[in-house]
Parts: C-alpha cells; structure tokens; sequence
C-alpha cells in the first residue's frame, strides 16, 4: 500500500510503545501494535490489530517488522514474547520465535 504510513509512538509516563498504520488516502487508522517493557528484561507484543477491509494486504507484517527491528536494536538481551493465532505463527518463527504452549479460546454463555 502506497498509502500506507507506519508511526511509532512512546508514552512518556509509562514503559508503553506502539506503532501504528495509517491510510493517509482515507484518512483512517488502519492497524496497530502495541509492546509494554516489563520487570525481568522482557517485551510483550499485544494487541495486534488491522482493520477487517484492509486485512491481507501485508499490514500485519510491516508493523511486526518495524517493532521488531525496534526491539532488536534498542533492548539487546532482552526477552521479547507475543501471544498470535496461528494465522501469524509462522510469521513470528520467520523471526526466530519458538513456539509455546497452545492456547485455546473458550466461551460459554451465561
């Protein structure tokens, strides 16, 4: 996407950073990442969003690439973990993850 414009942003209060996607032809946000600096030298990758229209259109995947990079020149040694579905898998041993547990999603109803 030629339109597409990647942003990093870092709260200054908090050890919160995020990156998002934004189509400037429409005007519209249309994906985002987010990563929090936690206790013990780790990094956790949340919330990895892009919006359903523009899904498939490797947005994803620049915004993995640029917090990646990110992470890997500013944090060496430090332990970076994400939570994915298995759409994403294989994009995150690409980058030389080691896959976890599985986790299953469960809702019941009340």
């Amino acid at each position: 996407m030629e339109n597409l414009i990647i942003t990093h942003l870092k709260a200054n209060s908090q050890n919160f950073e995020m990156w998002t996607a934004y189509d400037q032809e429409n005007d519209l946000t249309v994906g985002h990442i987010f990563m929090n600096v936690e206790i013990n030298n780790k990094i956790k990758f949340f919330d990895f969003w892009v919006h359903p229209d523009y899904r498939r259109k490797g947005i994803y995947r620049k915004l993995w690439e640029k917090g990646y990079e990110y992470t890997s020149k500013n944090y060496k040694g430090y332990t970076l973990y994400a939570w994915c579905k298995e759409a994403s898998l294989n994009l995150l041993i690409e980058t030389g993850f080691e896959p976890g547990e599985v986790v299953t999603y469960v809702e019941k109803k009340i």
